[in-house]
């Protein structure tokens, strides 16, 4: 009998019966698969599998289906899925889908409380509550963004927390230029750019023990503008924000083509912490080195000229009055002019 290939030798019993089918469609996205052959390799009734299909297209997925062929889902379906993220991922890691959540990273945590062991990743097609670096808001427009968060259990100590942002940093970077060819650019410590304006934001939470000063989990929110929402982006963020596509996105590039390179990049950049030789690219894509900038940490603000990044992720300026300082946390504006 012929067998759909995918992700996985078997197909989680838990899954609902859509998500099994459109778990095999996306294995064959852009192509057609019998109904017979969906039957048979989940066990159902061509009725069920029937059922399953108008579930799938009540969500908003386009299937396209012929009596003689059967079903296709459509290569310009752009819808986010757990099934689509885990086809093409190559890292051992499970991802769930959450149509809307509060945020990726509370999500994460709450996921996490109630047992679920890391590694694993929440994907959300929106966010009623996305979180930026100290408390602000991440704008997290439904149909338009890519928002996920990736948990893990580290051995590693709070020192080396900066080595993480910068990592997914990277990773987003390398997984943008392999699946759309674009070329962004690092402004420390969490901030993506393209064209001049922010692309994306990195969120790194960790709870640590107070006695061997060690990371007990660490979840890695990560909130991509991918193409521009309907509408536009609001006024305050029209001339701070821009999206990887404006509205035309091309057929061979998708939201779950993109997860699962991000996640896979970061997989992989992660086992290197020890070692971080990414951190040469992080320097190499940054666009603060050299450049005048205003620090702000707390209550205090100065005016500085970036130095250079260390290994560890820390910022080195040199002050107006000619002190150096190592910024390990805090935000950073470029002066202009």
């Amino acid at each position: 009998m012929f067998t759909i290939k995918f992700f996985r030798a078997t197909i989680p019993n838990m899954m609902k019966t859509s998500e099994k089918v459109l778990l095999l469609l996306e294995a064959k996205r852009g192509e057609f698969v019998s109904g017979e052959i969906l039957a048979n390799q989940l066990n159902l009734t061509r009725a069920a599998i029937w059922r399953a299909v108008n579930t799938l297209r009540s969500a908003g997925y386009k299937i396209v289906s012929s009596t003689k062929k059967g079903y296709m889902l459509h290569s310009e379906c752009d819808r986010l899925s757990a099934q689509g993220i885990m086809n093409l991922l190559k890292a051992e890691v499970e991802v769930l889908y959450r149509e809307s959540v509060d945020s990726t990273n509370t999500e994460a945590k709450r996921l996490a409380l109630q047992g679920l062991q890391p590694p694993f990743v929440v994907v959300a097609d929106t966010q009623i509550k996305g979180k930026g670096r100290g408390g602000k808001a991440f704008h997290s427009p439904r149909g338009s963004g890519l928002y996920l968060s990736l948990l893990i259990k580290p051995d590693l100590t709070t020192l080396m927390a900066l080595r993480v942002t910068a990592a997914a940093a990277v990773a987003t970077s390398r997984a943008i230029k392999a699946v759309t060819g674009k070329e962004v650019e690092i402004k420390w410590v969490n901030d993506l750019f393209y064209q001049e304006k922010k692309i994306c934001g990195i969120l790194t939470e960790g709870a640590a023990g107070f006695e061997n000063g060690k990371l007990e989990s660490v979840v890695i929110g990560i909130g991509l503008n991918y193409r521009t929402p309907e509408g536009g982006f609001p006024q305050e963020l029209h001339d701070i924000a821009v999206a990887l596509f404006d509205t035309e996105v091309p057929l061979n590039i998708s939201r779950n083509l993109l997860a699962a390179s991000i996640i896979d990049h970061l997989m992989t950049l992660l086992k290197e912490l020890d070692a971080p030789s990414f951190m040469d690219e992080y320097r190499r894509r940054s666009n603060v080195l050299g450049k005048a900038i205003k620090v702000y940490q707390g209550k205090q603000q100065f005016n500085a000229t970036v130095k250079t990044i260390t290994d560890d992720g820390a910022l080195i300026v040199s002050a107006e009055d000619g002190t150096e300082h190592a910024l390990n946390s805090g935000e950073i504006s470029i002066r202009k002019g």
